[in-house]
């Protein structure tokens, strides 16, 4: 398996060089430096407490970074809810507590980030969880939304497409005029890009809505 690229972020230097050279010896992960960095598919943060400072350099970096898919591992021995809320914006995907993590932990962790699997404490994986409850209940479904982007609707017709129906078939099973149903796959297709109904049901399979 192809070692996973990853960036370090510390505090200090001396922390810094630590981590780097900690790492070294992980065949799993490979530290990029310089302005290879950039090209990283995992950052590395590491800080005694995470603060405004900290989550601002996560920022600058994510922003510089090459990569879309960028993904944030912190060790840290501090962080505050509103920081690991702030954190999942620019890509969180992992969280270890920095007394209890050496360097197999925190290169389980970068691997795990990279493909995909978000490893959180439970606490902080339940108030995530809560924050999207409210979330739905409060300012999406007022509006007729999912957490998907789609509405329940547009989720039903996606449904019958995916099954193979075409649209009178999906107007016939959903009591709607043909009409109203080549409305809603159009306004898909429009508010997401997509070029037609086969692609509309591939993007919202992608993307967990079915």
């Amino acid at each position: 398996m192809e070692a996973v690229g990853v960036a370090v972020l510390a505090g200090d230097q001396l922390t810094r060089d630590g981590v780097v050279a900690g790492l070294a010896s992980r065949p799993a992960v490979e530290v990029y430096l310089g302005e290879r960095q950039r090209s990283a598919r995992v950052l590395l943060v590491v800080a005694d407490q995470v603060t405004d400072e900290v989550l601002g350099g996560i920022e600058r970096f994510v922003r510089a970074a090459r990569r879309r898919d960028l993904c944030v591992v912190i060790v840290a021995s501090e962080i505050r809810e509103h920081q690991v809320l702030r954190a999942v914006e620019f890509g969180l995907a992992g969280l270890l507590h920095r007394r209890d993590a050496g360097f197999e932990q925190i290169a389980r962790a970068v691997v795990a980030a990279a493909s995909g699997r978000a490893e959180l404490p439970g606490a902080v994986t339940r108030r995530l969880l809560d924050q999207l409850r409210a979330v739905q209940r409060d300012v999406l479904g007022p509006r007729g939304l999912t957490v998907s982007g789609f509405t329940e609707r547009e989720l039903e017709v996606l449904r019958l497409l995916a099954d193979g129906l075409d649209t009178a078939e999906v107007a016939l099973k959903l009591n709607y005029s043909q009409r109203t149903v080549k409305n809603i796959i159009y306004g898909v297709m429009t508010r997401f890009g997509l070029r037609n109904r086969t692609h509309a049901v591939a993007y919202a399979i992608r993307g967990g809505a079915l």
